[in-house]
């Protein structure tokens, strides 16, 4: 009976990160879609904080705390549950991950602007910069701020402080490499930062051309369904519907026009 249990376990395929929360949310997805209550929308947040952790590792290791990367994260995971509609049959997941990656990478983007940084903060930060490379090698693992600060004599708040702004004093370049999990990437930096991100772009039109497709009238819908998502001529559109091809023409400009608008007012 052992056996049995330990082999059905061992064939349970095991599940990404990303799909986990998304299984045990549905039915509260489609409560708050309807109720909007903040108490939900906070139960959501929690539920899916692991896709954020498990997005934001991924750019661990560039200049930026994890932990500061997982506060942007949960950003783009707020904007996520408040635009998702789950009647559409998206998985949230699939929604929510390049909204929160989209976020991240905008934090890159703008944490890569030169700044002014006072003189003193300068020096402790070239300072700390040396102590943390020699400490690293001495230690044998990354020293903490504590440590560093011990080593070049300044207190660890003003340490934190002239490392964060050293960061920023002079912008790496765009063709520097990264590494990515301990193993050769070949990722640059400009990967990550400097431009917008198509797909979010692209994915929140499709949503806004869904909402407003079921917005025509039945007819309208089926015009439109008909030439542009299954690529059949007018012909064939006018005798599907029992309509002349005159018919189909005149609706289907009238939908087109419709679209438009509605597009435009759900952006």
């Amino acid at each position: 009976m052992a056996t049995k249990k330990a082999a059905g376990s061992a064939a349970r395929p095991r599940q990404h990160p990303r799909e986990m929360a998304t299984d045990a949310s549905e039915a509260l997805f489609e409560k708050y879609h309807r109720s909007r209550d903040p108490a939900l929308r906070e139960q959501l947040i929690l539920l899916h904080m692991n896709l954020v952790r498990f997005l934001a590792r991924k750019y661990a290791g560039r200049g930026e705390p994890l932990e500061d990367l997982i506060q942007v994260g949960t950003i783009g995971l707020i904007n996520a549950i408040d635009r998702f509609d789950p009647t559409r049959g998206i998985r949230f997941a699939t929604y929510a991950t390049p909204t929160i990656v989209g976020e991240i990478r905008r934090h890159f983007r703008d944490r890569g602007w030169a700044v002014k940084v006072p003189r003193r903060l300068q020096e402790i930060s070239l300072a700390a910069s040396r102590a943390a490379d020699s400490l690293t090698q001495s230690l044998e693992r990354p020293p903490t701020f504590k440590e560093i600060a011990a080593a070049i004599g300044s207190t660890e708040e003003e340490t934190i402080e002239a490392l964060e702004l050293g960061a920023i004093y002079e912008p790496a370049s765009l063709e520097a490499e990264l590494e990515q999990d301990q193993e050769e990437s070949h990722a640059v930096l400009g990967d990550y930062v400097g431009e917008e991100d198509k797909e979010i772009a692209a994915l929140e039109l499709r949503a806004r051309l869904h909402d407003a497709l079921s917005r025509l009238s039945p007819r309208e819908r089926a015009i439109i369904e008909l030439r542009f998502f299954a690529g059949l001529p007018q012909v064939e559109v006018a005798k599907r519907l029992n309509v002349s091809q005159m018919h189909v023409s005149r609706l289907q400009h009238r939908a087109l026009v419709k679209l438009r608008e509605l597009v435009k007012e759900l952006g």
